[in-house]
């Protein structure tokens, strides 16, 4: 990278990719050779930079110029002033939401500020497709400290003292994981990534093999020199097809380097990595029923003892570990146990990667220090709430979560704290809910998911869920009673004691966090058949207000099933047993006259 006076980092994540990065990147190149520049400036596909509201993103070096929202067709601009010139496209950078400055360098924006990027270290800064741009960054140092100046116990007693816990969602010691995995004899034994990312609106996986597969790599190499393992497993859902071949392309790079295969290093120790594919199960995120899939079986869970430590893949002692986590493992060999742990909280140490979504400002990936409150997230990092709309709730851990209100905002974010208030940390994903919002209606939404991922194993689950979904349903269409809010929560707390695994203890988690939190809401559905946020279709009644309305007629010659009556200059009425409550009706009334009940 020396060689080069310029260079320009284009983000090539999946969502930027989607906007055409690939189209900026080939118009930039294209326009640099134009310039007689191809020899001084270097343009290159990263990863993912995190603030995907600003994408698609273009980074220029060595003077950290942060570009926004940039389109194929902005190329030649770029180079010819900024490159050529020397002069920042002024409307291409940030704008600063408060004073409307114009910001250029990223560690002066507010999305960043707050940021401490560890296992997202890479991404946005590397090309994931070079190997060498990894180990120029201290890649697979730690692999070569470990192999050359530390035991296998001292490699798990190192993972102990640095804290980490399982990043994937149950948040269980890593280094102690690796020790029971260690202590069980077997001439075969497999380390395993979990990567079947399943939360509705998570990309926090994917992210990190898509701009820094390396770390993953040379993470599950470490530990399969502790455990005593040879063989190495990644489990990835197809539906990531960046992700795969970047991984694949770094896999292959890697047994090029001897950084994979035999030998490794020079050392006796031998270790080797293959892909193999899921099918979209979110069933699959729980190491049993993944590892059964990655048999050829049906991807469902089995009770534990054994856990897969002592028998997993094949019957042979399996570590299995998530995307995140492994992406810390580097970092903690290279810097210290200690140094990790004066990060995040005494039973949290470290950061925790979150995909930030919903009615939020700054949609995006971040990374903050456990212990960084909701409020921080959501008000500096996420920018508030969009269109100036009131927060209501964030819900925490995907489908497995719950429902956080005003009133937790100042909630450290750690493993403990967040169960404590009725959610979870789960793998990481965090959507935000503004006043617009139907908590029956969001509660509904994710036991429909959950339902339909059930692997149908154990009765709770399979027959459970299916009958929240159907209470929920009847609630939110107005046909719920008082009596099926009792039935909501005792059938909850009963699939909650009885599922087999981890998907069915949690999936009644949004019913009961938003029955305690926004009880007001469920009672106005079942008594007053009225939905306060007006989303519920089934309960909405739309009504011209006579005084108001002017005989315009547009409301009824727009209306689909000729529900609304009048004649020009007279106010009209909406014949209620015809109204499939639409809302036409109200978007096209220029004076007010429709109001929504």
């Amino acid at each position: 990278m020396a060689d080069y006076k310029f260079h320009i980092l284009v983000c090539g994540g999946t969502g930027c990719q989607s906007s055409n990065s690939h189209e900026i990147m080939e118009a930039l190149k294209q326009n640099v050779a134009d310039a007689g520049m191809a020899e001084d400036c270097k343009v290159l596909m990263t990863g993912c930079f995190g603030f995907c509201e600003q994408g698609p993103i273009v980074k220029m070096l060595p003077d950290n110029t942060f570009y926004t929202s940039v389109k194929p067709e902005d190329a030649a601009e770029i180079v010819a002033e900024h490159i050529v010139k020397g002069r920042k496209v002024q409307r291409l950078l940030y704008v600063d939401p408060e004073n409307k400055e114009h910001v250029s360098d990223a560690k002066h924006m507010e999305f960043y500020k707050k940021q401490m990027r560890i296992a997202l270290r890479n991404c946005g800064f590397i090309d994931p497709e070079n190997i060498d741009e990894y180990i120029a960054r201290d890649g697979y140092a730690a692999l070569a400290k470990c192999l050359t100046e530390m035991t296998p116990e001292e490699v798990i007693e190192e993972m102990k003292k640095s804290g980490l816990r399982g990043r994937g969602g149950a948040g269980f010691p890593t280094g102690l994981k690796w020790q029971f995995a260690r202590g069980y004899k077997s001439d075969v034994k497999y380390v395993v990534c979990n990567a079947d990312e399943g939360d509705p609106g998570a990309f926090m996986d994917r992210s990190i093999l898509e701009g820094d597969p390396n770390s993953v790599i040379e993470a599950m190499a470490i530990c399969g020199y502790a455990i005593g393992a040879k063989y190495g497993r990644v489990y990835i859902r197809a539906e990531y097809p960046l992700a795969i071949d970047r991984l694949s392309i770094a896999i292959n790079q890697a047994r090029e380097y001897g950084l994979l295969g035999d030998n490794i290093l020079g050392t006796d120790f031998c270790f080797d990595i293959e892909l193999m594919f899921g099918a979209g199960a979110f069933v699959c995120g729980e190491e049993t029923a993944l590892i059964h899939s990655m048999e050829g079986q049906r991807g469902e869970p089995t009770t534990k003892p054994p856990f897969p430590a002592e028998s997993g893949f094949w019957n042979q002692p399996t570590n299995v570990n998530n995307v995140e986590t492994w992406a810390n493992v580097p970092v903690i060999f290279l810097k210290g146990a200690d140094w990790f742990r004066s990060i995040g909280t005494e039973k949290s140490p470290g950061t925790k990667v979150f995909a930030l979504a919903g009615k939020i400002n700054n949609v995006g990936l971040i990374e903050v220090p456990m212990g960084t409150t909701l409020r921080e997230v959501i008000y500096e990092i996420g920018g508030g709430i969009k269109n100036g709309k009131k927060f209501k709730a964030v819900q925490t851990g995907g489908p497995s979560g719950g429902c956080l209100t005003e009133k937790d905002l100042d909630t450290p974010i750690d493993f403990d704290n967040l169960v404590a208030k009725g959610s979870m940390m789960g793998s990481g994903g965090m959507i935000v809910m503004d006043e617009d919002d139907c908590m029956p209606a969001v509660a509904k939404f994710y036991l429909e998911f959950t339902q339909e991922e059930s692997c149908g194993k154990c009765t709770p689950c399979r027959v459970g869920t299916t009958r929240l979904s159907e209470l929920l349903t009847d609630i939110t269409n107005g046909k719920g009673t008082l009596q099926h809010l009792e039935e909501l929560k005792r059938l909850s707390e009963v699939i909650r004691d009885t599922a087999l695994c981890g998907l069915g203890q949690t999936a009644p988690n949004p019913v009961l966090s938003t029955l305690r939190t926004f009880e007001d809401e469920y009672i106005a559905h079942v008594t007053e058949k009225t939905c306060p946020a007006g989303k519920c279709q089934a309960l909405l009644k739309y009504e011209i207000i006579a005084d108001a309305c002017k005989g315009c007629t547009l409301c009824a010659r727009n209306c689909p099933v000729g529900a609304i009556s009048g004649t020009v200059k007279n106010p009209h009425v909406i014949d209620q047993s015809k109204c499939i409550k639409c809302g036409v009706c109200m978007n096209n009334c220029r004076f007010n006259a429709i109001v929504r009940h």
